[in-house]
């Protein structure tokens, strides 16, 4: 009887531990997503990421919580909010850009960090290369340099007897320097005369449109990076119609928001690729081991309202080529 009895209190035990394990709620991954701007002006990277997500079976608020971080423009505060992700246990990082990435990085070298893309992620010094990172972070990069001379030849195109633009850079970035090379060669191709101009913060904006009118600028290479372009672009279309002159920006955002014209990668693409990075880090990737990735599409936006307002007329071949015209 006392060894029946064993075995029935075995059972019992084993069946009240298979039971409790059933009940045992599944955890669910907890990620934390860094952006210099707000959510606001960050509105259309976040929708194809979280479209990404969901098309890999992630529903926020259900199998994934996100811990959404907006520095509201304010770089200094970029390092705490980096901070609290990490004092919240995120399983990763997700950054909109390198402004994030940086804090990021300096905040841990535990937690993974996905950027949804970045202008140069090697001389950034985030990854080792793109294709064996080699730490904590990989991603997507967005080859802004590399796109910076084929801006300059849209330019040529459209603009007739080009002869002076106006660069509108960020010297403290560390894709400048070789975007400012990259539009230097194409240059000498074209017989067109540079003339820099470093935007640093805000109040640099209207003195730089100052300044490539003063210096006869025929139009504007806009490469502003950071906060400044971003939470500005309202100032910087209106000050460009007002200058009446072409500029050409890097995305598209800046052509559906009243720019002449964007060329460049697409960034929805790459927000929505970023969420495979998510998945593969929670389903135990290492991110030294995920190369970082390039653009796949790139894209032309041209405006025509405000072509027809600076009294422009784009001709017909380049027309041709745009993926979007806004009449």
């Amino acid at each position: 009887m006392n060894k029946k009895l064993f075995w029935i209190v075995m059972l019992f035990l084993l069946s009240a531990g298979t039971f409790s394990e059933a009940q045992q709620p599944t955890k669910v991954p907890r990620i934390g997503y860094l952006s210099t701007t707000s959510a606001s002006a960050n509105s259309p990277r976040v929708k194809p990421f979280r479209d990404g997500l969901r098309e890999l079976g992630y529903v926020e608020g259900k199998n994934i919580v996100i811990e959404w971080r907006y520095a509201e423009g304010n770089p200094d505060r970029v390092p705490a909010l980096a901070a609290e992700l990490v004092r919240l246990k995120v399983a990763i990082i997700v950054t909109a850009g390198p402004a994030g990435t940086g804090p990021a990085k300096a905040a841990t070298v535990t937690v993974p960090i996905v950027m949804t893309q970045d202008d140069d992620p090697v001389a950034n010094g985030f990854v080792a290369s793109l294709a064996r990172p080699g730490g904590n972070i990989t991603g997507l990069s967005r080859l802004t340099p590399e796109l910076s001379g084929k801006r300059l030849e849209v330019l040529n195109e459209i603009v007739p007897k080009l002869s002076r633009v106006a660069v509108f850079g960020t010297s403290t970035t560390a894709s400048n320097a070789k975007s400012l090379e990259e539009l230097e060669l194409a240059a000498g191709v074209m017989k067109v005369q540079l003339q820099y101009i470093d935007v640093l913060n805000p109040k640099d904006i209207e003195t730089a449109f100052r300044t490539a009118a003063k210096g006869r600028a025929a139009a504007v290479v806009m490469s502003v990076s950071g906060s400044v372009s971003r939470l500005h672009r309202p100032q910087i279309v209106e000050l460009a119609v007002k200058s009446r002159l072409p500029v050409i920006y890097e995305v598209r955002e800046w052509a559906e928001y009243g720019g002449l014209i964007s060329y460049g990668v697409d960034l929805a693409d790459l927000d929505r690729r970023a969420a495979t990075y998510v998945d593969k880090i929670l389903k135990g990737a290492k991110p030294a081991d995920l190369p970082v990735e390039q653009p796949k599409k790139f894209e032309l936006i041209i405006n025509l309202k405000t072509a027809k307002q600076i009294g422009l007329t784009i001709p017909p071949n380049v027309l041709a080529r745009a993926d979007k015209v806004i009449k």
